[in-house]
């Protein structure tokens, strides 16, 4: 239902203090797509679906990419897309009740990465609202389970082969670890000349990384890594902390100082910092499926594509024709 003036109005103030269920994450923070959008990754205009039920408000950021056709507010910096909710009522209805609501302005909505645990609910609640969906795998998400572990505890658990370099290189005491917990613009300088030497490709975005990293350290969340020989920047890497989460955003290493392992030099030391000091009981190595990722992390599950389209547009039926194609003949898009 669409709701009068006043309940529109009651549902956006809930929604400035919505939070995603389950542990917090940067990418559920207002700032961040307040970012985006500020740094053009809006479309054609930002878009926040609202939906209510029962003292529940749900609310999920979106861009226009053209007019009715809708996508999460994300760029290849976000580790996932999901509801966000605020109030101890029904979440489920409210979720579904936005997605009733979208219903009169878009044709169609395109979510991604969503992460394995919202999925289900996401699809159920966009049914319920009548929407045809179709949801695929897309892309893998690496992540670290504690538990009851404590830093030795999980260090005896990975291979043979990781213990054995960061041991053997750190008695060289070739490589110097600096960590950082607050922003410093030349400690930045040295992590962009790192990047630009190494093996990754050109970044994407950097001053919408630099904000971000500045947000973050504002906020008190932001950790830093970096490693020199000889005095000379060689490894860095951007890590975030909260609600007992290490979040890994951004890690390089300039490719001719390998054979001293800087930048497994450095992974240790932060994992060990984010352990003992930060007290984390999850890190997470955001989306991609690299293989030494699993050095390090015990958990993976996949991340998913949601499509939906809405059968009372016919601007819907096009798409929706070809993504159902795409299932039966067992493609991918």
């Amino acid at each position: 239902m669409e709701g009068n003036g006043e309940d529109r109005a009651n549902d956006k103030a809930a929604a400035q203090g919505a939070r995603a269920a389950g542990f917090a994450s940067p990418f559920d923070q207002p700032q961040w797509f307040d970012l985006l959008a500020a740094h053009g990754f809006a479309g054609e205009c930002r878009h926040d679906a609202l939906g209510s039920a029962a003292n529940s408000v749900a609310v999920l950021p979106l861009r226009r990419d053209k007019p009715g056709h809708y996508a999460g507010l994300t760029c290849w910096y976000s580790f996932a897309i999901r509801p966000l909710y605020s109030g101890p009522g029904d979440r489920a209805a409210a979720l579904r009740d936005l997605f009733v609501r979208l219903r009169a302005q878009a044709a169609t909505l395109t979510l991604y990465p969503v992460p394995d645990a919202e999925q289900a609910g996401i699809v159920a609640a966009m049914r319920a609202a009548g929407w045809w969906v179709r949801a695929s795998r897309a892309g893998d998400r690496h992540w670290l389970d504690l538990s009851e572990l404590d830093h030795d505890g999980w260090w005896a658990t990975r291979p043979g082969a990781l213990r054995s370099t960061v041991q053997r290189k750190a008695k060289k005491g070739v490589v110097d670890i600096q960590l950082l917990d607050r922003f410093d613009p030349g400690s930045w300088v040295a992590y962009e000349a790192v990047y630009a030497a190494s093996w990754k490709p050109e970044e994407g975005h950097p001053a919408l990384l630099r904000a971000f990293a500045e947000a973050e350290s504002a906020r008190g969340t932001f950790r830093m890594g970096l490693a020199r020989i000889d005095g000379a920047p060689v490894a860095a890497q951007f890590w975030t902390v909260e609600d007992g989460t290490a979040f890994i955003h951004k890690l390089a290493h300039v490719e001719d100082s390998q054979k001293a392992s800087p930048g497994t030099l450095l992974s240790a030391a932060l994992f060990r910092h984010a352990i003992e000091v930060d007290r984390v009981c999850r890190v997470d190595f955001g989306t991609g499926n690299d293989a030494y990722k699993r050095d390090w992390m015990n958990r993976h599950e996949p991340l998913w594509r949601i499509e939906a389209f809405n059968r009372a547009r016919i601007a819907a039926w096009g798409p929706a024709i070809r993504a159902f194609a795409r299932t039966l003949l067992g493609k991918e898009a």
